[in-house]
């Protein structure tokens, strides 16, 4: 069979002339966009053209803008005179500029691009820009002359991501306590090593293209090329970079490439004066939910801009890969918009963005074209089949799709549903079903459930009682159900969930309240756009046990080798809240029940043989009530030849047992 997503999934042989058209599509764009003998990676060579660059005698300057009558460069080299240095028009739209003397232009000047467009002069922040600063007391945003005195120190040579991914979601501005914008620095010096105690293995880290608005949480880019000056400089993030990589950690880049804001002057839209420069034009260029603007994704230019920028943070930064947001807004002509995607034929429709499709497969190859061991993840809520999937597979590329739909039933479960009325046999297929072949990153709650309108799944079941009842010498019935669902809740998601985990920042430790970025609305204050660790690191405070659980927790999960193996269901009762599968080296024991602790409770094994507790939710340690004994269990036969064990099994307690 040519493509081999039609052996993992048999129910798509009726659409096999769509992935022959998308193999036909990827085919022609490459041919279109590669001489003969060129690759993908030769090919996005865009910022080593366009943009600022120093020669030993001087500078040059270069654009794409099409829609451009004339250009200038203007900043505080001359005066901010609009018209001292014109551009040269070249073919194809595009303009250049030779600055002669190597100090005309210095670091920390501020220079704008001048366009000219149906005869007016529109003040544009040049395209490849790689260092933008908002001007003090302004809502104005410039560029900035910036150049490495020398290369960068890099230590990191050879240095390869762990196979199993704990990523580590992360914003760098609220990583710290005080009330103000973290920094590079800061969280390096600070973050790090609290990552590494833990036991992550991946920083997956947002808001790192430049954006103007603070509170879009960075997905309204502006600067494609600019890492944000608010946390620090192009060299302090290439440090962070260089000490996570000597830490171990893979350092991964929240990439927007889903659309872009809709800021003229700082922005990339409207650059050349046209709305179809960089964006499909009219109606079909705005994003109705997010008012910004959508890429179109069948333009050369736009790949090479695009595509470009994914190997400018590879070779510039080291960034290990990419998680690409808004996946689903770039695959479907609705953006995803109200559909429900019950049925093979929504993805193979006239909605599905085909353009946008064969782009991801571009981008995937390129990434692996510049480092085979880089990963990829797609955040998407539709489900298309192969999207993780290697495009030579009939697949868009993808390392991994993120498991969206786990924090949806975890939140759907709290908020609607009591806890004797929890469905094992629903709780265990959305955790375990995925579509064949194609690896997930499970998670329980990420940033998105930590936002202000939403609650994160320790703040949902305590509410303001947290704010009384978190200290050790408490007792609080709210709280203690908060605590033994918060660990068992990340226990089963991160060993039957996925074949990679995803935390946020502080989710860990049960952190209170929600993030609320400084605003108009709630008088530009700091106070919920922080990370409070000092509770996790308060002995007199119960926050010290859910953050000792995780780092245990993952410790355990890579002992047994838990991440990427296949799960085999043991047992499974609704009735008692009783839920036992194996996976990885580990039998995992859940009894979700409210109250029912159960004696001699039988559950088939793997095996027979003697089997030992190494790890349960119950400990003291974890501010459980020490009722599981950490000794071993001998199997007995069943008459039909089953192994079963005999265990008590506490109510709201996870126990898991490796094989003596």
């Amino acid at each position: 069979m040519k493509h081999k997503i039609l052996q993992y999934d048999p129910y798509l042989k009726p659409y096999e002339r769509d992935f022959d058209l998308r193999a036909e599509r990827l085919k022609k764009k490459l041919q279109e966009l590669l001489p003969q003998g060129q690759s993908l990676w030769d090919f996005a060579n865009g910022y080593e053209y366009f943009g600022l660059h120093q020669t030993p005698d001087g500078w040059y300057y270069r654009e794409w803008a099409p829609g451009a009558e004339a250009m200038y460069l203007t900043g505080d080299f001359c005066g901010w005179d609009r018209h001292a240095y014109p551009m040269e028009k070249l073919e194809n739209g595009v303009f250049s500029l030779f600055i002669p003397g190597k100090d005309t232009l210095r670091n920390g000047m501020k220079v704008l691009a001048v366009v000219v467009h149906e005869g007016q002069e529109l003040e544009r922040i040049p395209l490849y820009a790689n260092y933008v600063v908002q001007e003090e007391n302004s809502v104005e945003w410039n560029a900035v002359v910036h150049v490495e005195e020398g290369e960068f120190p890099w230590t990191d040579a050879g240095f390869k991501p762990k196979n199993k991914l704990y990523i580590y979601e992360c914003h760098i501005g609220m990583a710290q306590e005080e009330g103000k914008v973290g920094s590079y620095r800061e969280f390096m010096e600070k973050t790090l090593p609290r990552i590494k105690k833990l036991g992550y293995t991946a920083v997956q880290i947002m808001a790192i293209m430049e954006h103007p608005y603070y509170a879009s949480f960075g997905y309204q880019v502006t600067n494609f090329f600019a890492p944000s000056s608010r946390f620090g400089t192009p060299e302090e993030l290439k440090a962070l970079i260089d000490r996570a990589h000597e830490m171990g950690i893979a350092v991964l880049l929240d990439v927007v490439h889903s659309h872009a804001c809709k800021n003229t002057r700082e922005g990339i839209n409207q650059f050349d004066g046209t709305d179809y420069q960089f964006f499909h034009a009219g109606g079909q260029g705005e994003h109705p939910a997010w008012n910004t603007k959508c890429f179109n994704y069948d333009k050369n230019e736009v790949i090479h801009f695009l595509l470009s920028n994914l190997k400018y943070w590879m070779t510039q930064f080291h960034f290990d890969g990419f998680r690409f947001d808004g996946v689903t807004s770039m695959l479907y002509h609705d953006h995803g918009l109200g559909t429900a995607f019950m049925g093979y034929d929504q993805y193979f429709s006239m909605n599905t963005d085909v353009e946008a499709v064969t782009y991801l497969q571009l981008a995937n190859l390129l990434v692996r074209q510049g480092n085979p061991k880089a990963i990829t993840i797609a955040e998407d809520t539709s489900a298309l089949p192969g999207l993780a999937l290697p495009v030579k597979d009939g697949g868009v590329g993808f390392s991994y799709r993120l498991a969206m739909g786990e924090p949806d039933m975890w939140i759907k479960l709290l908020k609607e549903v009591s806890d004797d009325n929890w469905n094992m046999d629903y709780i265990y297929y959305e955790l375990s079903t995925r579509r064949p072949k194609e690896p997930v990153i499970g998670y329980c709650e990420s940033h998105d459930q930590a936002l202000v309108g939403d609650k994160t799944i320790m703040f949902r079941m305590c509410d303001s009682e947290m704010y009384w009842s978190m200290n050790r010498d408490n007792d609080s019935p709210v709280i203690d159900r908060a605590m033994a669902l918060h660990k068992m809740i990340r226990l089963v998601t991160v060993s039957l969930g996925g074949d990679g985990y995803l935390n946020f920042m502080g989710n860990e430790f049960g952190h209170p309240e929600w993030i609320d970025f400084p605003r108009e609305g709630n008088g530009w204050s700091y106070h919920y756009c922080r990370r409070q660790w000092h509770l996790a690191d308060d002995k007199n405070l119960k926050y010290q046990y859910l953050n000792r659980f995780d780092k245990d927790m993952i410790a355990l999960t890579k002992r047994l080798r838990v991440l990427g193996k296949t799960d085999r269901q043991l047992y499974i009762s609704n009735d008692r809240k009783i839920m036992a599968f194996q996976k990885g080296e580990g039998v995992f024991l859940f009894n979700f029940h409210p109250t029912w602790s159960q004696e001699g409770l039988e559950i088939p094994m793997p095996e027979a043989g003697t089997y030992r507790v190494c790890f349960t939710s119950d400990d003291f340690t974890y501010g459980g009530h020490g009722r599981v004994y950490h000794q071993d269990y001998e199997t007995h036969t069943r008459a039909d030849g089953t192994p079963v064990l005999q265990i008590y099994l506490p109510c709201r307690t996870a126990v898991v047992l490796q094989k003596v």
